[in-house]
């Protein structure tokens, strides 16, 4: 339905490191890896990670000045071995500065960026997770960070990542379907989202989602991108819907007003500060809104 790839967005571009998931039960290599000057290790503290003073980049420590915590494998890049501590407030040193992912998408570099991604990701699920939902026991770390064991019932529980459609319907007149969510300020804007529910495809989704929200009906589905969603741990799939219908209806709960959109009404009501849409340096959706546009969208007036 729109041709060509999304505009760049956050961690669009990160670079995939190993993630060694032969090497979590080895406990030689992982003891050789701690060892290893090469090492490096990205800190996390609650739902935030070290961060280099007065800049975007991640604080990348050597595995004998990190602060101590559990410990888990990230992987390799570059010929190094990376490491997460999950350390605790009252073992952090003050002077380390800390910031959460939403703040620093826009300035990690790619390779940071895939790193990042998966420490937040790993965890703060760790940090919801503690206990067995077989029997209730507090679990211990396994596999180098890659599950929990219960130490009483022996089940083995793993990260889970729930799959979420993001989506732009647009009409048979190119105009494109905002919506503005209950929790944001007036005058914020922004794609249609929500879970796929069990034995649902993504397709199935994103028409379920739109006819909830917005009572509008939509045909056909096409695949735009994938954006990682750590907070707290969610895969967004992006999509392009076409409207088969155009009267709008919202359901009033999620959805308090949604209205079409040309794109000259966009740039228009964007430029004069009336309307504020998500922006590319984080979410998807803004990529899937400037793929629609043709261009970046004006910028609203400062102050």
């Amino acid at each position: 339905m729109r041709a060509g790839p999304l505009p760049d967005y956050a961690f669009s571009g990160a670079v995939a490191h190993d993630r060694l998931g032969e090497r979590r039960r080895d406990d030689a290599f992982l003891a050789a890896a701690w060892d290893d000057e090469r090492t490096r290790v990205v800190v996390m503290r609650g739902r935030e990670l070290a961060v280099e003073a007065g800049s975007g980049r991640l604080r990348l420590w050597s595995p004998q000045t990190a602060p101590t915590g559990k410990r888990m494998l990230l992987g390799s890049l570059d010929g190094a071995v990376y490491f997460m501590v999950l350390t605790d407030d009252t073992q952090s040193n003050e002077c380390v500065q800390y910031a959460d992912l939403r703040t620093l998408a826009s300035m990690l570099d790619p390779s940071e960026s895939g790193l990042a991604v998966h420490a937040i990701s790993l965890g703060g699920w760790h940090q919801r997770h503690p206990r067995c939902s077989v029997c209730g026991n507090p679990t211990d770390v396994a596999d180098a960070g890659a599950s929990r064991q219960c130490p009483v019932c022996s089940a083995q529980h793993f990260p889970r990542t729930d799959p979420a459609v993001i989506m732009l319907i647009i009409d048979d007149d190119d105009r494109c379907l905002l919506g503005h969510n209950s929790a944001r300020p007036d005058g914020w804007y922004s794609t249609l989202a929500g879970f796929v529910e069990p034995g649902e495809t993504p397709e199935q989704a994103v028409r379920r989602e739109v006819m909830e929200e917005t009572g509008i009906c939509v045909g056909e589905v096409t695949y735009a991108g994938s954006q990682p969603w750590p907070f707290p741990s969610s895969l967004m799939l992006g999509y392009f819907g076409r409207a088969l219908s155009t009267d709008v209806t919202v359901d009033g709960d999620e959805i308090t007003h949604a209205r079409w959109f040309t794109r000259a009404d966009l740039g228009r009501e964007v430029a004069a500060g009336e309307v504020e849409i998500p922006s590319t340096t984080v979410s998807i959706a803004g990529a899937l809104v400037t793929q629609w546009y043709g261009a970046d969208l004006p910028q609203p007036p400062s102050g």
